[in-house]
């Protein structure tokens, strides 16, 4: 039996697996960039979530996202505090946007589109409940500088993602490998 692509996939677990892995290689990079405010990330840990949209199935996708915040919790020494409640949030805003905004629009809308789409979901749900808990008023003043990072590092990171996505062999060949799962 001939093979038809240079990588195998044994499951979506080991997908799920991998990427969180890679959630959690990237989150350790990203605690290494100072951070102006606690819980301001760039996203570089959402370029594997990114990846997966037209992957794997919501729940699987959640889960990434679940190994993703946890992941960052350890990593950033949050696990039990209100950033690691910022990061949990703004994590599940922004992937669910993500799926939602891919799945309705997946011709006519790129990477860059959702990962920007995701970015202002993340940030808008984390300037609302920084608004509830911490803040009060003053979370507005925080909202244009937040939102305008947002926006820049989340197409940044599209473009990496569209970029990636369009040139490597190894996600091509996970893509061939669900889309055949899926055909059996």
């Amino acid at each position: 039996m001939a093979r038809k692509s240079t990588i195998s996939l044994t499951s979506r677990m080991d997908l799920v697996a991998f990427m969180g892995a890679i959630c959690l290689f990237l989150s350790a990079i990203e605690y290494m960039i100072p951070k102006p405010i606690p819980f301001l990330r760039v996203g570089i840990a959402n370029v594997p979530i990114l990846l997966c949209l037209d992957v794997l199935p919501v729940p699987l996708l959640l889960l990434v996202v679940v190994l993703k915040v946890i992941g960052q919790g350890l990593i950033g020494g949050t696990l039990i505090s209100y950033v690691f409640l910022f990061s949990a949030v703004g994590s599940f805003a922004s992937a669910l946007s993500m799926l939602l905004f891919r799945r309705l629009f997946a011709p006519r809308i790129s990477l860059v589109g959702v990962g920007v789409l995701g970015a202002l979901f993340s940030n808008i749900t984390q300037i609302l409940l920084a608004r509830v808990l911490i803040f009060g008023e003053g979370a507005w003043l925080i909202a244009p500088p937040f939102l305008a990072l947002g926006t820049v590092t989340a197409t940044l990171l599209g473009l990496f993602a569209e970029r990636f996505a369009a040139r490597s062999r190894w996600l091509a060949s996970v893509r061939s490998a669900v889309a055949a799962s899926k055909a059996l």
